[in-house]
């Protein structure tokens, strides 16, 4: 598979993604009258089905990561060179940022925000390291490349639920969000916080699970999918 193809289907997800995310959470806060929880379970039941299905869908071109962190620990793990790592991360993240305007444009609403919504302190960035922590163990850890969409897109779910962030566990779906002043958006002040966060808590799983899936890389490759 060629890098300019492995590019593109990263690009295309990202975007698709990011446009989903942000756009379910303009969608659902619109039609919610108010109720934040009928807003978050629309916004969190829109991101799984399209997580899952973009990742069945791309994962056998690019791997389907659609996150810098974990394009990042696939660098650290030998699986993708570091050229592509950063190539990787530059297509992700201004794929999010197109996908954060894409929504503003269905909806009518100015191309280019800045969030006002805060998100910040101690336990915010706890629940980013906590989020993306789950995520990359789940990436990991994973037996077969054909549970990676159900596992991802249901680990996101839940953790969009169970975390005070609402987990991001992204940096470039953190940056996009930054630049929609919707529900599901972020002051572009606390984004270096959440990224950091969401930093750690990949490092601190890539340790863990070579730890505690040490077994397995006896008897099987390492996972070439997410």
């Amino acid at each position: 598979m060629t890098l300019s193809r492995r590019l593109a289907a990263e690009g295309i997800g990202s975007l698709l993604l990011a446009a989903a995310v942000v756009g379910s959470g303009i969608m659902g806060e619109r039609l919610a009258a108010g109720n934040s929880a009928i807003a978050l379970l629309a916004n969190t039941a829109s991101t799984v089905a399209v997580l899952a299905a973009l990742i069945a869908l791309l994962a056998p071109l690019s791997g389907a990561h659609f996150n810098p962190v974990v394009s990042l620990v696939q660098g650290i793990r030998g699986s993708l060179a570091w050229n592509e790592v950063a190539a990787y991360a530059v297509v992700q993240v201004v794929g999010c940022c197109l996908g954060a305007i894409l929504a503003h444009a269905m909806f009518d609403l100015p191309w280019l925000q800045s969030s006002a919504h805060v998100r910040t302190g101690a336990s915010q960035w706890l629940a980013e390291a906590v989020a993306t922590f789950g995520l990359v163990l789940v990436i990991l850890g994973r037996r077969r490349p054909q549970d990676t969409p159900w596992m991802v897109a249901a680990w996101i779910g839940a953790a969009y639920w169970f975390t005070a962030s609402t987990s991001f566990a992204n940096p470039a779906i953190t940056m996009a969000r930054s630049l929609s002043d919707t529900f599901s958006g972020i002051r572009p002040a606390d984004v270096p916080g959440f990224i950091v966060a969401q930093l750690t808590g990949a490092l601190v799983a890539l340790l863990v699970a070579k730890w505690l899936f040490r077994r397995d890389a006896v008897t099987a490759s390492p996972p070439t999918l997410w």
